[in-house]
């Protein structure tokens, strides 16, 4: 699936306009109490997610879209030697910046999937992708380069949104107009990506889907867990096969 409209292939699978509403707001990225808001209150259970289903410690994990780098730090936390990529300047000097303030070890670059993949294929024990794939013109691109860069038996993670009406309702709505818990446009209902999709994409490129689960977040309580309902916000973990498709 392209998205009409916009630039695609293997070295344009971006949106300049995506990219730019994420810089305009990058230097507040490590606001707990900014825009990214929902993000640091779900980061616990996408990395709980991650950890629960693979090696993390000394792995060499890989995310991709790392924004300001807060899973990227959360799994170099656990032991893992992370890599992160993003095609958002701002966002990875705001991930750079941070991460010096820490003292932590992080290879950011900026550069796309397609990029990283041609040129280090097999290389990454685990590859994260998370609320990314639904701001690109060809999401299934991704999947591909995902395949690509993780190792033969190694696990990839994805989340995103699922493209139903209860998610255009919580998640477009009431996220982005009722509670205001993330900036108006951030998404865009025809861009979501149902489970199915995700899962043909990634067996058409050698991924085995393992597991799909709901995360399930409480804009009143504030409060992120997983949940049997994939209906809004998802989680995949998918497992590389060990040949070719």
């Amino acid at each position: 699936m392209t998205v009409p409209g916009r630039e695609a292939g293997p070295a344009g699978n971006a949106d300049r306009a995506e990219i730019g509403k994420f810089d305009a707001i990058a230097h507040r990225f490590w606001d707990p109490a900014g825009e990214f808001r929902p993000l640091h209150l779900i980061n616990p259970v996408r990395v709980a997610f991650v950890a629960d289903r693979c090696r993390i410690n000394a792995a060499r994990v890989l995310d991709i879209g790392c924004g300001g780098g807060l899973l990227c730090e959360a799994l170099q936390e656990l032991g893992a030697r992370v890599t992160g990529i993003d095609l958002a300047p701002a966002m990875l000097d705001s991930a750079r910046l941070h991460a010096a303030e820490r003292g932590v070890a992080i290879d950011y670059r900026l550069l796309s999937a397609e990029s990283l993949a041609a040129a280090e294929p097999g290389s990454f024990d685990v590859v994260t992708c998370m609320e990314m794939v639904e701001h690109v013109p060809d999401p299934a691109s991704i999947v591909r380069s995902i395949a690509t860069l993780v190792r033969p038996g190694g696990a990839a993670f994805l989340s995103t949104l699922n493209r139903t009406p209860k998610s255009f309702v919580q998640a477009i709505v009431a996220a982005e107009y009722l509670f205001r818990l993330v900036p108006r446009g951030t998404h865009e209902y025809q861009r979501l990506v149902r489970p199915s999709e995700l899962a043909h994409w990634g067996r058409k490129a050698g991924l085995t889907l393992q597991e799909v689960s709901g995360l399930a977040f409480d804009p009143l309580t504030t409060h992120a867990t997983l949940s049997p309902d994939p209906s809004v916000n998802y989680l995949a973990h998918f497992r590389r096969e060990t040949t070719a498709p």
